[in-house]
């Protein structure tokens, strides 16, 4: 007599009629169809990457660009303040000396006088030597041609002995910084003597025919 032992019965899977039991284990993937998806995958990154490099490089040379045109703008902006600078330095330079010209005047008369002596000779000095480390210059000289665009004509005359409109005196000395003039010269002018050249042309004329053995005659 036999017992049953509870327990050791095994459960077999339960079979589709008409399956065999290969059929009920999964199938494995074939390499082959493994390693045709895989590029596919692959590209598809890839085209993603382009894009964001190009989508980054385009970010970059905008950035590039505007910083390029905000270091222009800077440079000119500098130039600009610098430039401004030097033109209100300039402008105040010149209203300073331009309110001590008439003490420069008076300076000057004294000493064609000859009152330019004693402890008022030296503060007279300083005084000219400090306007001209500022920049100051004096100009106008007797006998230089008349320049309307630096010297003022107060006065009028003819003189046989000039070729062209001369300051013949200067009545006041001009004076300019750098290029830029603060005050003409006042001068005394004199022209040429009406009829004086046409003289000097003849006797000019008289002369080359006297060298040259005169007229030719008939």
């Amino acid at each position: 007599m036999t017992e049953e032992t509870p327990g050791f019965d095994e459960q077999q899977p339960d079979v589709p009629s008409g399956a065999t039991s290969d059929d009920a284990e999964p199938k494995a993937a074939s390499p082959a169809a493994e390693e045709g998806a895989a590029p596919a995958g692959d590209t598809g990154q890839d085209v993603a990457l382009v894009a964001q490099l190009d989508q980054a490089r385009t970010a970059l040379g905008e950035r590039t660009a505007d910083l390029q045109r905000l270091q222009a703008e800077f440079q000119n902006y500098r130039r600009r303040v610098e430039r401004d600078r030097i033109a209100v330095k300039e402008i105040a330079i010149a209203n300073l000396l331009t309110e001590l010209l008439p003490v420069l005047d008076d300076i000057g008369r004294a000493r064609e006088h000859g009152e330019l002596v004693g402890g008022f000779k030296s503060v007279a000095e300083s005084l000219e030597s400090t306007a001209a480390k500022m920049g100051l210059q004096q100009f106008g000289k007797e006998g230089e041609p008349f320049d309307p665009t630096i010297h003022e004509a107060l006065m009028h005359s003819y003189a046989p002995d000039v070729t062209e409109t001369t300051c013949v005196a200067i009545l006041q000395p001009g004076y300019r910084i750098g290029e830029r003039t603060i005050r003409p010269a006042r001068v005394a002018v004199a022209e040429p003597q009406p009829g004086a050249q046409t003289v000097k042309a003849e006797e000019s004329a008289d002369a080359d025919d006297k060298e040259s053995g005169g007229p030719d005659e008939g």
